[in-house]
């Protein structure tokens, strides 16, 4: 509540959505940011999305030398790449969106290896206990304790494909002290073409709804900086259009037709 009053009185919010899809702009990710930014834009937000597989972003190094007197929360990567300018724009935002596609039942390792880097923006050898009580050392606050969205999608309907990442974000979110204020999980992406094949939504209309959702929660974010329940409900629901498929998705025998349903389904 005190995030949601917080941002109501921000005009002109800023937020920045980090896309960590392999794919770029050409995946499914960008489509939902899309959706999602178009809702901010509306209610007068600035809406920016970084797609990190177009920027240079090495790995973290674990030299040391950012805990060091000499170089003290400076990285010695510093020009090398573009994780300093993405810094910037993350230091500069309201709110941030960690958004990344399953990945080998985890986020990508573009975000792993991004995320990676905060190493640099925090002081380890300092000590303390986290909001949630936890025991942790100190973190950079304008880059990790930002009010953040976790955005997660894949194309497997079985709701443990993306149980490590949105775990991932649950912690970051307890040690970081950020705010987690929303968290969208999309499902089932393959089966109606992430969007951009208009056939394919006609057969799951009920992506239309979901797409919706995004944008309503672009809204809500600009407004009062979290997604509300309802809408969050609405943007992770089901896009089967069978009767209790939440309930049956998860009994053996129907899921070996959905199997074979799938390879019809693909093979044509």
């Amino acid at each position: 509540l005190q995030v949601s009053s917080f941002f109501g009185k921000l005009a002109g919010m800023k937020l920045v959505a980090l896309n960590a899809s392999y794919r770029g702009d050409a995946g499914h990710t960008r489509v939902l940011l899309d959706h999602l930014a178009a809702g901010a834009s509306e209610s007068g937000a600035n809406f920016e999305i970084i797609t990190l597989a177009k920027h240079k972003i090495n790995r973290c190094l674990d030299c040391g030398k950012c805990h060091t007197p000499e170089h003290y929360l400076e990285c010695v990567q510093a020009g090398k790449d573009e994780v300093a300018w993405i810094f910037e724009k993350m230091a500069s935002a309201d709110l941030l969106v960690y958004a990344s596609p399953v990945y080998v039942f985890g986020i990508s390792g573009l975000m792993k290896i991004f995320i990676d880097r905060f190493y640099s923006t925090s002081d380890i050898h300092q000590m303390r206990l986290t909001r949630s009580g936890l025991f942790f050392h100190h973190v950079g606050e304008a880059i990790c304790a930002k009010p953040f969205v976790s955005l997660i999608c894949c194309d497997n309907l079985d709701p443990e494909m993306p149980r490590n990442a949105r775990q991932y974000f649950r912690a970051f979110a307890s040690f970081m002290g950020a705010p987690h204020v929303g968290e969208l999980i999309r499902t089932g992406g393959r089966l109606f073409a992430y969007g951009r094949d208009p056939q394919a939504v006609q057969r799951f209309p009920k992506i239309r709804d979901v797409y919706a959702a995004y944008r309503q929660a672009g809204r809500e974010l600009a407004a009062r900086g979290c997604i509300s329940p309802a809408t969050q409900r609405k943007a992770n629901q089901e896009i089967i259009p069978v009767p209790f498929f939440g309930l049956l998705k998860h009994l053996k025998p129907f899921k070996r037709v959905m199997v074979a349903k799938a390879q019809e389904y693909f093979a044509g």
